[in-house]
């Protein structure tokens, strides 16, 4: 971003919300003197929530990409000319991922809320702590059996895998 140092990632970050994360400090800093920084990075920020929220095109990342380069040739300053950079080098690099949130509605790196998904393994004991502790009631199960989620009523904050003591609540 810039700065000349160096930031080490692994499969745990996802790259989309990574680019989210810089074009959303850049949106934040534009002076908003020239319309691509100012109108262009807000569009590449809408279309990149689109894509982390699974709602995304194949369209959408040629747009993406179009849009970036645009933006970076005719941007007035050094802050719009860099600003694509993040979102450019990741979809260069990193496109399969970009490819699994928009085909497969997936986040490989089990980041981006809305893709996230929990499910309950053959290791339920029935307890029903997590049924309790779920605050949209979309755990299904009688004591002692195994447990569902019903995936449409999911809110998907979590509260069921921090409530498990058995480790039987995965999020893929």
């Amino acid at each position: 971003m810039g700065s000349g140092g160096m930031i080490v990632m692994d499969e745990d970050n996802c790259m989309v919300d990574i680019a989210r994360f810089f074009l959303d400090f850049t949106v934040d800093e534009s002076c908003g003197k020239c319309t691509p920084c100012r109108e262009g990075t807000k569009r590449m920020l809408e279309i990149l929530d689109r894509i982390a929220e699974g709602k995304g095109t194949m369209e959408d990342l040629d747009k993406l990409e179009k849009l970036a380069i645009n933006i970076k040739e005719t941007s007035l300053c050094g802050l719009g000319q860099t600003a694509p950079n993040p979102v450019l080098s990741t979809l260069k690099y990193f496109r399969d991922e970009y490819e699994a949130h928009v085909k497969e509605k997936r986040c490989p790196a089990g980041v981006c809320q809305s893709l996230l998904n929990y499910n309950i393994t053959m290791d339920c004991k029935g307890c029903t702590k997590c049924a309790r502790l779920c605050p949209v009631g979309a755990i299904e199960g009688k004591v002692k059996e195994i447990h569902i989620i019903n995936q449409d009523k999911c809110s998907k904050c979590g509260a069921c895998m921090e409530a498990c003591t058995f480790h039987a609540i995965i999020r893929k």
